[in-house]
């Protein structure tokens, strides 16, 4: 199996915003690549996707570092700065580090809900494409229309979305999410992660059942040839642990056959990230 969306970090080398709160406490600790090894193992996944967590390309230099010398991570999403004029180069300059397979920027916290359709982004998308690399889409509701036209312009950049676009689990919520998982499903050059489903949940009460139906819409609109499992380690241990992720993401796969859940679990991750092995 192949894990293909999860983190690393320490809070004593780096600032990351998005973990302040009392509710992200719990997770407020160093996950290294130690930790990383041992949930793998027990769980028996063989190769991950190490996901950017803040807008810092020196993070993005670290994990690739990282990468080339752990067997366990056979890519990286990283960040660069799509409007910088030089975007080609630099992302040249990641791609000699280790195994860059892709770029995210957490557009969720960008207040233009059009701010993937600026020019100079999508300059630099379309330079992310150029390079053979996929762009992972953390949009929020409000961003999913940008992002289908994204996806129309630029026919020939892969783009991968990830958690589902975030469908409103807890609050029971089914539209507008619905309708934007469709949307983006109608463009072949978009794929989709079943991942962080459990944190969209209730943390302390969710239940698989709860996550049955927003599950199933996207394997229907997708298709299991472009969804692909992650768990959003260390994310996800707000609501559950790295194997009761994984036990989920099983039995939501449970109607598929064989070569579906293969395609699920490995064969979609491989193809959408160019990952060996």
């Amino acid at each position: 199996m192949i894990d293909a969306h999860h983190h690393l970090w320490d809070p004593a080398r780096r600032d990351y915003p998005w973990l302040a709160g009392e509710a992200l406490a719990p997770i407020r600790r160093p996950y290294t690549v130690d930790d990383l090894r041992a949930v793998t193992h027990a769980a028996g996944v063989h190769a991950t996707v190490l996901v950017q967590t803040v807008p810092d390309q020196g993070e993005t230099e670290e994990f690739l570092a990282t990468a080339a010398g752990e067997d366990v991570i056979a890519g990286v999403v990283g960040w660069v700065d799509l409007t910088a004029p030089d975007v080609a180069d630099r992302l040249a300059r990641l791609a000699e580090l280790g195994p860059l397979v892709g770029i995210r920027h957490q557009v969720e916290d960008e207040a233009d809900p059009e701010w993937l359709l600026r020019p100079d982004v999508l300059r630099g998308l379309a330079a992310v494409g150029a390079a053979g690399l996929v762009y992972d889409l953390l949009v929020a509701p409000a961003q999913v229309a940008s992002a289908r036209k994204v996806a129309e312009q630029l026919p020939e950049l892969r783009l991968v979305l990830d958690h589902a676009a975030k469908p409103p689990i807890a609050a029971g919520e089914w539209q507008p999410w619905a309708d934007g998982i469709a949307s983006l499903a109608a463009r072949d050059n978009v794929a989709c992660k079943l991942s962080g489903l459990v944190t969209e949940a209730d943390w302390a009460q969710w239940q698989v059942g709860h996550l049955h139906r927003y599950a199933d819409h996207v394997i229907a609109s997708f298709g299991a040839d472009r969804v692909l499992f992650g768990t959003d380690w260390p994310v996800c241990e707000l609501a559950a642990a790295y194997e009761v992720v994984l036990d989920a993401a099983v039995s939501l796969t449970g109607p598929l056959t064989d070569p579906e859940r293969l395609d699920v679990f490995e064969h979609t991750a491989k193809r959408v990230y160019g990952l060996g092995g």
